[in-house]
């Protein structure tokens, strides 16, 4: 395999689908050495094929609003691959969705859930609606009618939408509810993220959050470092950001900075546990403004519009929030106030820039497919409790999201340990995940 020429072809074949052709390119670069020496994935033609959807399908949402008029949405469900099990993967909801962004999300998706242990194949869908300012009753339409054009192609054993962006525990609910109605089968295994009460696990709200910060624990132990007495900025404020402050703050790190789309809050002190509890409020709110917890807390959080968590100095940089929001200047402030650790705890949170100065610096590193993978490892673990008819306790779900986190930090290890001791974990973890999901398809013929 040559890198670059499968991704000329892919450029000529996708123009202007930058997402997903950088996703690509990343992938593709890092596992380039390890494929090639595997002439039988190179005669079945596995990269040619793993880079394209198995299938995607678009449809219209249409919608009526608080005043009585119809809308229009699109939307859609990318199912990319599925070797090594259903197709598993989110539901974004933000008004930026297109085709590129969902197309390199079921990408990524697809070697992060085969690095989290578990049978899971990759998928990504969504949709243009955009829920800042929409009412309660405005986004339950909308949820009932993106439900209405997607139920007949998922399935327990097929496909298993989860939250993304945009996307909580209301809308689950919301989306659950009308499957329920459509298919005329209470089947809680279709979609994961669900409340407590019916079918839901317990811990995974916490999960995506948990699990990076027990990822950036051993990235740190590894090189040597404490996470306890550390400094954390943290971008969004959503359920990711949340759970990492939660975690973070309790193994002993102080979180200084969140961010939101009007600009960023430092928390000199740290953030506090009234403070972490009024996150949930503001995204519940569909304001997306984080100056809200400056006007709710205003002795202790500081507001700047404009700007980002990586303007607040801090040891340790967790982009939580959105693709390619940290770039390449962001890196350099960060370098340049003696930030340590950067992890993506988004998908892509980092421009392909940034990640080559953070490398060149000496900067430690991993990607968002093995930082963040805990949020799909727990809805796994949810479908299996659905499957099994049981829950288990909190306990239980937090051992097994430690271990499955453990495992994933293992095979970057494995597969992206230099000769000088320390870790490429973008290569460790797009290897691992590509050759687990090469081996599958390897496995099961010409399909």
């Amino acid at each position: 395999m040559k890198a670059n020429e499968i991704m000329a072809a892919l450029e000529a074949k996708h123009p202007g689908e930058a997402e997903f052709l950088q996703a690509a390119r990343e992938v593709l670069e890092t596992v380039e050495e390890e494929y090639n020496k595997h002439p039988e994935f190179e005669k079945a033609k596995i990269v040619e094929r793993m880079v394209e959807p198995d299938r995607i399908f678009t449809f219209r949402v249409t919608w009526v609003d608080d005043k009585g008029e119809i809308q229009t949405n699109l939307g859609y469900r990318v199912q990319f691959n599925s070797a090594i099990g259903p197709y598993k993967g989110g539901l974004r909801f933000h008004k930026a969705v297109n085709l590129s962004m969902l197309k390199f999300l079921g990408f990524e998706q697809t070697f992060k859930n085969a690095l989290t242990t578990l049978p899971m194949g990759g998928g990504k869908g969504g949709s243009d609606f955009d829920p800042v300012g929409k009412s309660n009753e405005e986004i339950m339409r909308f949820c009932q009618a993106f439900m209405l054009e997607l139920w007949r192609n998922i399935g327990p054993d097929t496909d298993v939408p989860a939250g993304d962006v945009g996307v909580g525990g209301r809308e689950i609910g919301f989306l659950y509810g009308m499957y329920k109605k459509l298919a005329r089968e209470y089947n809680t295994g279709v979609l994961t993220g669900k409340g407590e009460t019916w079918g839901g696990s317990i811990l995974r709200p916490e999960a995506t959050g948990f699990g990076a910060l027990y990822f950036v624990n051993h990235v740190l132990e590894t090189a040597g470092q404490k996470l306890a007495g550390k400094t954390v900025a943290l971008s969004g404020f959503g359920n990711v950001a949340w759970g990492a402050a939660i975690k973070a703050t309790e193994l002993g790190a102080k979180v200084v900075a969140i961010s939101g789309p009007d600009g960023v809050c430092e928390i000199k002190d740290g953030i506090t546990k009234e403070m972490i509890d009024y996150m949930l409020v503001m995204r519940a709110s569909n304001r997306n403004k984080v100056q809200d917890m400056a006007d709710k807390f205003p002795a202790a959080a500081k507001f700047t519009a404009g700007k980002k968590a990586w303007s607040i100095k801090c040891d340790i940089a967790l982009p939580c929030a959105f693709q390619n929001e940290l770039n390449e200047n962001d890196a350099k402030e960060l370098i340049a106030n003696g930030t340590m650790c950067c992890c993506e705890v988004s998908n892509m949170g980092c421009t392909a820039e940034a990640i080559h100065t953070f490398q060149k610096a000496g900067i430690l590193f991993a990607p968002g497919k093995a930082v963040n993978a805990g949020g799909v490892a727990t809805s796994g673990l949810e479908m299996t409790q659905n499957a099994a008819h049981l829950a288990w306790s909190g306990e239980e779900v937090d051992a097994k999201l430690k271990w499955i986190m453990s495992s994933i930090h293992e095979q970057c290890v494995r597969y992206g340990k230099k000769a000088d001791g320390t870790i490429d974990y973008v290569k460790g973890a797009n290897v691992a995940g590509f050759m687990k999901v090469a081996t599958a398809m390897l496995e099961q013929g010409t399909i």
